[in-house]
């Protein structure tokens, strides 16, 4: 498998490419819009198709790639159906299979963030190599995703991360939607020990505690990007 960890300097979104050597063909999980013309940089240089886009949820401090890179390249959108967005052509449901050439992605419904985030779980075929889960604004290095805006739950986001993603094997690579700190990230089993905002020992009681305590700013981006990626990026004249 190909893959690259990329970063959207301005929002410290990552962006992920996968893609299938033996086939060529690509997808991007949670692409900007600032930074299409990097992927297409990148597509081009590895002799890639793009298929399609994958995008976690719908984004409030950034504007989505997928449309821009759509009309680029011809690729198709996907993401959670229960957004129920039309101009997406993929609408994903909880545990679906999404291939690209030879792999596949299988996804997973992970509410906290927002009530219909998805993550993504890359599981090597045979056991043959780590498995990597896409956790999106769910689960963070170190932390997790804020629950005080856009139909966030501290009760759903503490059963996804405790009851899903850390029954997942301790080495499972986790890498996020996010890191404001230059880390690439982390795995199941060092986010069970030592997260200091859920970990194994954390109490509902305590997550809640940990997360009204964050105090944070509204996204600079949600009141622009929010109508825009509910339209897959599409940014009318």
């Amino acid at each position: 498998m190909i893959f690259k960890q990329l970063q959207d300097e301005e929002s410290s979104t990552y962006t992920y490419l996968l893609a299938c050597q033996e086939k060529k063909l690509a997808i991007l999980i949670d692409p900007v819009l600032e930074t299409v013309q990097r992927d297409l940089n990148i597509l081009n240089e590895l002799d890639l198709k793009l298929d399609y886009t994958i995008e976690t949820h719908i984004h409030a401090d950034h504007v989505t790639g997928s449309f821009k890179l759509k009309e680029q390249t011809g690729c198709k959108i996907a993401g959670p159906s229960i957004d129920d967005l039309s101009c997406r052509d993929i609408q994903i449901k909880d545990n679906d299979k999404l291939g690209f050439g030879n792999l596949a992605l299988r996804a997973i419904y992970s509410p906290g963030h927002t009530n219909t985030h998805f993550s993504y779980i890359y599981e090597s075929p045979n056991n043959e190599g780590d498995s990597l889960l896409f956790s999106g604004d769910a689960l963070l290095i170190n932390s997790c995703g804020r629950t005080d805006f856009q139909s966030g739950s501290n009760k759903e986001m503490f059963n996804t991360i405790k009851n899903i993603f850390y029954k997942l094997p301790s080495e499972t690579l986790v890498y996020p939607g996010h890191d404001y700190n230059k880390n690439s990230y982390t795995t199941i089993g060092i986010s069970r020990e030592k997260n200091p905002v859920i970990n194994d020992g954390t109490t509902i009681e305590k997550f809640i505690e940990n997360m009204e305590s964050m105090d944070l700013d509204p996204p600079k981006k949600m009141n622009i990007a929010v109508p825009i990626n509910e339209k897959c990026g599409e940014i009318e004249d």
